[in-house]
């Protein structure tokens, strides 16, 4: 492998990035402005004198600036915040600061990279958390429409949501007639949600065949309670199964995953190399993760 010379750290923001870059032979620090377009930033990178070697931080603006670096023949570290090293002392947060700190760090080889997915990869977890959202909505619309009920001293016996539920909300009058209206559009809102979670489930178990997961789905789909939406949901948020195949240790957390989908998708996501991170329970996906009624 050539030697490198340019080490670029980048702290990326949605509107700007601030560029450190150091030169290997003259050890000379600089700092550039840029705008937060993407071909810019990449640009810039590949104008440097090469090997260059460019470090970020894993955040909302995504992995397409690593991907075009990559394109372009630059190496791009896409670094996991949460392990980066920090010092207690250090307390000042600044761009340029942020950006030099990860180019230094690059420099030393002790960020620990994220895997970039591929894009179809991206794009089906993107729908698989679509889906999460919307079920979260459609928790909330339900919550609304049972408060607004219970306020009106009015209870159903029985099971709730279910479609003798549905059709008992139908039958509802309440004696305010602006009442009457916020529960009629509450039920129009659940309704609506139900239609478009139907249609994204849809979509989710057309593209399972032809996806980057489409055997770790089947795979996971012989196990006891978890059905083919489930397993994706898995997927999307594992990422892939490898990672847990570095050490011992991560391959017990890989069985443990396995016999546990509540909380088998909340594993860190670490590059190759780097050391499975533990399971956490408030991960976004934990909830989602769980087997639930419709």
């Amino acid at each position: 492998m050539a030697q490198v010379r340019s080490w670029a750290g980048l702290d990326v923001h949605a509107e700007k990035v601030v560029a450190a870059t150091v030169d290997a032979q003259s050890g000379e620090l600089r700092f550039a402005r840029l705008s937060g377009s993407t071909s810019e930033v990449a640009a810039f990178c590949r104008a440097l004198a090469g090997p260059t070697r460019v470090a970020y931080e894993a955040g909302p603006t995504g992995f397409g600036l690593a991907r075009e670096l990559t394109a372009m023949g630059v190496g791009c570290v896409v670094a996991a915040p949460g392990k980066i090293p920090r010092a207690p002392q250090d307390r000042v947060k600044t761009d340029r600061r942020d950006a030099e700190k990860l180019a230094r760090l690059l420099m030393a080889g002790e960020l620990h990279p994220v895997r970039v997915p591929a894009t179809d990869e991206e794009a089906l977890r993107d729908l698989v958390r679509a889906r999460e959202d919307l079920r979260g909505d459609l928790m909330r619309a339900r919550h609304r429409v049972g408060k607004l009920l219970l306020r009106h001293d009015v209870r159903y016996a029985g099971n709730n949501w279910t479609k003798a539920h549905r059709d008992w909300l139908a039958s509802i009058a309440l004696g305010e007639p602006v009442a009457q209206a916020v529960l009629q559009d509450g039920l129009g809102s659940i309704d609506a949600l139900l239609v478009r979670r139907e249609s994204l489930e849809r979509q989710m178990t057309a593209l399972v065949p032809g996806s980057p997961w489409a055997r770790e789905v089947a795979r996971l789909r012989c196990l006891r309670g978890i059905d083919t939406l489930l397993a994706l949901g898995l997927c999307a948020d594992i990422g892939y199964f490898d990672r847990f195949t570095s050490d011992t240790r991560a391959r017990t957390r890989s069985r443990a995953a396995l016999r546990e989908p509540n909380r088998a998708g909340v594993a860190h996501q670490v590059g190759e190399g780097g050391r499975a991170g533990g399971l956490l329970r408030g991960h976004r996906g934990h909830r989602f993760l769980r087997p639930q009624a419709h």
